[in-house]
């Protein structure tokens, strides 16, 4: 039974549930459906990187005290953090993989590095 490629329109032959003429085909077709998800994983992925990246420039011995300003003028963006961490004393981190941090009073931040990986 002869059909026809939806991502080029070349017909084919193949099993009854065969739906694309090749893997190549098949792989566009998916990569165009997935392209707005991507994108916008994409640029999330990108800023937590960068947030990452500054945090770990700034704090090299993995503890330090920051004002925010310093912060801002690097580019870190406070919206984007992969996680939060809260302690018993109710003091709350947020976390950008291994990098994060706790405000403090008066826009002063401490700047951490979770060692463990957990």
């Amino acid at each position: 039974m002869k059909k026809q490629c939806p991502e080029c329109g070349d017909t084919y032959n193949g099993r009854a549930d065969k739906k694309f003429c090749s893997d190549s085909c098949r792989s566009a077709h998916h990569n165009k459906l997935n392209s707005d998800a991507t994108n916008f994983i994409r640029k999330i992925n990108n800023i937590l990187r960068k947030n990452r990246r500054i945090l770990a420039e700034l704090n090299p011995d993995g503890k330090k005290k920051m004002h925010k300003d310093r912060l801002l003028t690097k580019g870190f963006d406070f919206k984007y953090f992969s996680s939060i961490y809260t302690t018993k004393d109710n003091r709350v981190y947020h976390f950008v993989y291994d990098q994060g941090y706790t405000e403090l009073d008066n826009d002063w931040f401490l700047l951490v590095e979770n060692k463990k990986g957990s």
